[in-house]
C-alpha cells in the first residue's frame, strides 16, 4: 500500500491518426509525468480508454510502460468489468509481472446488488497474483459501492484500497473511519482531493496530471504534509480548467490539452470524438 501512497497519473493512451497506439506519444507522456513528480502509473483504467483497446494492444502498451520506466514507478494496471469469469480469466493469463497492484472498477451495466458487488470482488481477489484496488465510480457504473460493501471487501488479505470517486465525503469518512489503518482511500476526483485528504485520503489517481503532474503533485504532498492553505490554494487555481476536461466526455478534454501543450494528439476511438473547436478555443484561453 506504502508504494501507491501519493499522486498516481491516470495515463492517456495516445492513438495516431489511423486509430493504431501511438508510442512516441506514450514516451512523451511518460517523461513528462515522471519530471513532474508523479509517484505511480494507472494504465489501462477508464481514461486510457481501456473499453476500446484490445486485449493484444493493452499488453503492449503495459509492456511499452514497464520498459520505459527509468524511475521504476509503480504500475498498476486496470482490468475491469462486468463478466467476472471473465477477468479472473484475464488475471491468470495475464502477464503482471512489473505490475504492482490491478485496478478494478465495479461492475457497469448489471447494477449488481452490494451482494454481488462483494461476490464479485471477492473472486478477483481471490484468483489476482497482485493486490486489488477498488475502483468505485457510480457516474459510469451506475451503482455506488456502499462504506459497508468496501468495509466488508476491506478485510480480504488481497484487497489493499479503494479509489472513491463517488463524491460522497460523508461515504469516504465511513470508509476511513471503519477500515485499518493500511487500507488505502485515494481520490478519484481531482478537485476534491484536498477534501479527501483533509479526512484521511492517501493520495490521488488523477486525470488531469496528464497535463499538469507538478500542480498536482503540490496538491496531493500539501495534503499530506497537513499544508491545506497550499493544497486548496493550487486546487483552486484549476477550477476552469478542470471543468473544461470533462466537458465532452474524458479523456476528450484532456486530449485535446495534451495536444496543445505538444505532448500527443487529440485523437480518441468511437463512441468518443475529438474536441470541438469551441472546446479546444476554451481550453486554450486556460493554459
Amino acid at each position: 500500500m506504502k508504494q501507491l501512497v501519493g499522486l498516481g497519473v491516470a495515463l492517456v493512451t495516445p492513438f495516431n491518426p489511423d486509430g493504431s497506439i501511438d508510442f512516441d506519444g506514450l514516451a512523451n507522456l511518460l517523461e513528462h509525468t515522471y519530471k513532474g513528480g508523479v509517484d505511480y502509473w494507472v494504465v489501462m483504467g477508464s481514461t486510457g480508454e481501456a473499453a476500446t483497446i484490445s486485449e493484444k494492444e493493452q499488453a503492449e502498451v503495459l509492456k511499452f510502460v514497464s520498459d520505459n520506466n527509468p524511475g521504476k514507478l509503480p504500475i498498476v494496471f486496470g482490468i475491469g468489468g462486468n463478466n467476472t469469469a471473465e477477468l479472473v480469466t484475464r488475471l491468470k493469463e495475464t502477464d503482471l509481472s512489473n505490475v504492482t497492484a490491478v485496478l478494478s472498477s465495479s461492475p457497469a451495466y448489471n447494477k449488481p446488488s452490494q451482494a454481488g458487488i462483494i461476490k464479485h470482488f471477492e473472486a478477483l481477489a481471490d484468483n489476482s497474483p497482485k493486490p486489488i484496488l477498488l475502483y468505485n465510480v457510480p457516474g459510469r457504473t451506475a451503482s455506488n459501492m456502499l462504506a459497508s460493501t468496501t468495509v466488508f471487501l476491506s478485510k480480504h488479505p488481497n484487497i489493499i484500497g479503494i479509489k472513491e470517486a463517488s463524491g460522497d465525503l460523508i461515504q469516504i469518512m465511513d470508509i476511513v473511519g471503519s477500515t485499518a489503518d493500511d487500507f488505502l482511500i485515494t481520490s478519484g476526483d481531482d478537485l476534491l482531493t484536498p477534501a479527501i485528504l483533509s479526512v484521511g485520503g492517501k493520495g490521488l489517481i488523477s486525470v488531469l496530471a496528464n497535463a499538469k503532474p507538478q500542480e498536482f503533485k503540490t496538491i496531493v504532498q500539501s495534503g499530506l504534509n497537513g499544508d491545506f492553505i497550499s493544497c486548496r490554494k493550487q486546487a483552486h487555481a484549476l477550477i476552469k480548467l478542470n471543468s473544461l476536461m470533462y466537458k465532452e466526455g474524458n479523456p476528450t478534454g484532456v486530449k485535446e490539452l495534451l495536444k496543445q501543450m505538444g505532448i500527443c494528439g487529440n485523437q480518441v476511438r468511437l463512441p468518443l470524438v475529438q474536441a470541438t473547436e469551441g472546446l479546444s478555443l476554451e481550453i486554450q484561453t486556460l493554459i
